[in-house]
């Protein structure tokens, strides 16, 4: 037998240090923090032997026998069947930091995914840019930018924050569209804490300053966050499914799905007489949509304002509403910035919008003005005014002045807009209408409290219901809270095939 070729068993050795990382004894550390290699989370994240390598055997300008792959794995394989394009930085090498060409090679895998018209996903565990690579790092991050920029809405972007992510790094998922994070182990600021105690003389740590519960419930840039990266990367595939591989597909569609159990009977009696009385606008979403398919976005963020991928038959849709069990559902800065953004990235991934409307108005209040609650406000006017996708409004209770008109009005473009029975739409509740319309008369009633309450109920049974509407074209039908389903199923299917040309423009300028 002829021996075999040297030429293979120098690619065979190449390969497999290739494979080990930034060595076996960096690895274990890695292991022993409870976290993973960069080949074992892509394993988990595709569907078994479809991952393929790309730039295996790339290496740093600086040192061309060092560790090859320049601590970033690049590749695609499939995802339930369906190309995905996807990095994951390698913290056994240089700490993931990034340098020429580890910038390089997240940028083709990049190019690659959008000429192919598929997602991509960025596994990111990196200690920033790499400090002896000066400029050359700067620029691999701004290549990288440019492209998360110029490829938004053309394909889906999601990315895992599996660990830190500090500096200017940090502007990479806030440009994509989904941001995942870890419990104790992602991080994400633009100044570390000695930076920041140096600067301001404040004492703080990295999980304090930029950890998953902070991002996720104040800062509102994590979309979701995962007690471990298992589940992290799992919800990744999850996400992968509701969404279609680029902007000119529809989302795949899944089962039929099933219809809740004894949802009509809960639906018709969930809205207390008391407008006063708050209800839970989530179980409502859950009595509507395929059984546990509501997977709520930003959940701890602006919690007055509910958004969501859900599946109506099979079909994905994106779905808003208020929380009438926090704030009342009114409208603040934070909760306008979270439906505006979720609408824009429903329209640009052609899913179609399920609006569910309760909500008494904007926030009142010194700060909300000062904040620029109207600039705020007016991202939700422009995200619906410019969605071409099929958008279904339902009006459930309160439905009052501008905010009325911001949710999905008719106005706005919405296709089919429905009216529970006990929708309320109109500038403003009953006693304040009472009290501006009525003035004199209350003053001069020998029970002035008793005279507002008796006008105000006047006010509602003649203006404050969906018949008023129904009857101007604002409401398209009144319907029982039970049907709302089935209005939503055959209101879709109708829809299926919309079609919108918008202005010639280079683009608009959405309020900031």
């Amino acid at each position: 037998m002829s021996a075999e070729d040297p030429r293979i068993l120098a690619l065979r050795k190449r390969r497999e240090l290739a494979l080990e990382g930034g060595g076996r004894e960096r690895v274990e550390r890695h292991h022993a923090k409870g976290r993973r290699t960069a080949r074992e989370r892509l394993a988990q994240l595709f569907d078994p032997s479809t991952f393929q390598e790309l730039g295996l055997l790339a290496s740093t300008r600086l040192d061309r026998e060092g560790p090859p792959g320049d601590g970033v794995v690049v590749g695609f394989g499939q995802v339930d069947g369906r190309t995905v394009f996807a990095y994951a930085q390698d913290a056994t090498v240089f700490g993931g930091a990034l340098g020429e060409m580890h910038g390089r090679k997240i940028c083709q895998v990049m190019d690659l995914a959008v000429d192919a018209g598929a997602p991509i996903v960025g596994l990111i565990d990196s200690g920033g840019a790499r400090i002896q690579e000066g400029i050359y790092g700067l620029g691999g991050y701004a290549d990288i930018f440019r492209r998360n920029a110029t490829y938004s809405g053309i394909v889906p972007q999601i990315s895992l924050l599996l660990g830190p992510c500090a500096g200017g790094a940090a502007y990479s998922p806030a440009l994509t569209d989904l941001v995942v994070m870890v419990e104790g182990h992602s991080y994400m600021f633009l100044t570390g804490p000695e930076v920041v105690r140096a600067v301001t003389g404040e004492t703080v740590d990295a999980e304090q300053l930029g950890g998953a519960s902070i991002h996720l419930s104040t800062s509102g840039l994590a979309h979701f966050v995962r007690s471990d990266e298992t589940r992290a990367i799992d919800l990744a595939r999850q996400l992968l499914g509701y969404l279609p591989s680029n902007h000119l597909e529809n989302p795949p569609l899944a089962g039929a799905g099933s219809a809740p159990a004894q949802a009509d009977t809960l639906l018709n009696s969930i809205v207390p007489f008391d407008v006063r009385q708050p209800y839970s606008m989530h179980t409502v979403i859950e009595q509507i949509v395929d059984i546990h398919s509501f997977l709520e976005i930003q959940e701890q963020f602006a919690r007055n304002a509910v958004v969501g991928l859900a599946r109506l038959a099979g079909q994905p849709v994106g779905v808003v509403a208020q929380e009438p069990e926090v704030l009342a559902g009114a409208l603040d800065i934070d909760a306008s910035d979270k439906i505006a953004r979720f609408v824009r990235f429903c329209d640009a991934f052609n899913l179609p919008l399920v609006t569910l409307v309760d909500t008494p108005g904007f926030l009142p209040g010194i700060d909300q003005e000062y904040h620029g609650i109207i600039r705020h406000g007016a991202k939700i006017v422009y995200a619906y005014s410019t969605a071409t996708v099929p958008k279904i409004s339902v009006v459930t209770r309160k439905a009052y002045g501008g905010a009325y008109v911001v949710m999905s009005s008719k106005q706005l473009g919405t296709d089919i807009t429905l009216a529970w029975p006990s929708a309320e739409i109109a500038v403003m509740g009953g006693e304040g209408a009472a009290s501006i319309l009525y003035r004199k008369e209350i003053a001069q009633a020998d029970d002035p409290a008793q005279a507002r309450a008796r006008y105000a109920e006047e006010y509602r049974e003649r203006y404050l219901n969906p018949y008023v509407a129904a009857a101007s074209g604002f409401v398209d039908e009144v319907i029982e809270p039970a049907e709302t389903r089935q209005r939503l199923l055959a209101a879709l299917a109708a829809l299926r095939q919309k079609a919108v040309v918008p202005l010639a423009r280079r683009h608009g300028n959405m309020p900031a």
